[in-house]
């Protein structure tokens, strides 16, 4: 099987960035990583591992960003303002660097946003900001509103909000379309989303669910048993979903 390694500075972010691509044709897959994961955790996981045979055969390419949690969403040492201001900067990193150098790469027509956790989210996010750059969407066990408290996960903006909070929340700012072009986009994409019947973030699945079906967007909620937020129940998910 293909393994690249990729590193380049980027002038959006003012720093180092790095990648792995797996795979040689087929869909392009992007790939975020957990809240405390790197690049590299897709593969040390062994969800690449696990999806061998699609990528052997060429039937998907997954490129595993960096998805910076740790100094943007979870950043507790910025203010809030400055935390969603990097989620944005990631975002545009990946508009405008990522998904062209992608394009660039593999010409296939089909681009997978997909992660786990809060890459569930970061992709989640992406997906219903820009649905016109994506045809599908594969969100393992996510929270779609950071500004929730379940359990031991508090609100993470710590009570701030703004526009730039509003509209990278997709269950805040969902409701909200009504005749936006986004809402024709989003109907078009295979959106699937998964989540255990004992995770923490069960009920904002199913509310994400239940403001989809308002919108007329199609998708499916796949309720696993037990609590499946963890890399062996992902492992046996992304060859089902992706």
């Amino acid at each position: 099987m293909n393994r690249e390694y990729l590193r380049w500075y980027s002038q959006r972010l003012h720093r180092e960035m790095e990648m792995l691509v797996f795979g040689h044709a087929g869909a392009k897959v992007l790939v975020f990583p957990t809240r405390e994961g790197r690049f590299f955790e897709y593969e040390q996981l062994g969800l690449v591992a696990s999806l061998s045979d699609k990528l052997s055969a060429g039937h998907i390419q997954l490129y595993c960003i960096e998805g910076l949690a740790a100094d943007s969403l979870y950043g507790f040492h910025h203010h809030p303002s400055e935390r969603i201001r990097r989620h944005a900067a990631l975002e545009d990193y990946i508009l405008h660097e990522v998904l062209p150098l992608m394009a660039a790469k593999n010409p296939h027509d089909c681009t997978i946003a997909h992660g786990c956790s809060l890459g569930a989210f970061q992709a989640t996010s992406l997906v219903f900001r820009h649905p016109h750059l994506f045809r599908k969407l594969v969100a393992f066990s996510g929270r779609y509103d950071l500004t929730m408290k379940v359990e031991s996960f508090g609100d993470l903006f710590d009570g701030y909000y703004d526009d730039s909070v509003y509209f990278h929340t997709p269950t805040h700012f969902l409701p909200g379309l009504g005749t936006d072009w986004r809402l024709d986009r989003l109907r078009e994409i295979d959106i699937v989303l998964t989540i255990g019947d004992a995770d923490p973030f069960l009920d904002n699945n199913r509310y994400l669910s239940r403001l989809l079906g308002e919108k007329n967007i199609r998708h499916q909620l796949h309720v696993w048993d037990g609590r499946a937020h963890r890399a062996g129940a992902w492992r046996k998910m992304a060859p089902l979903y992706i």
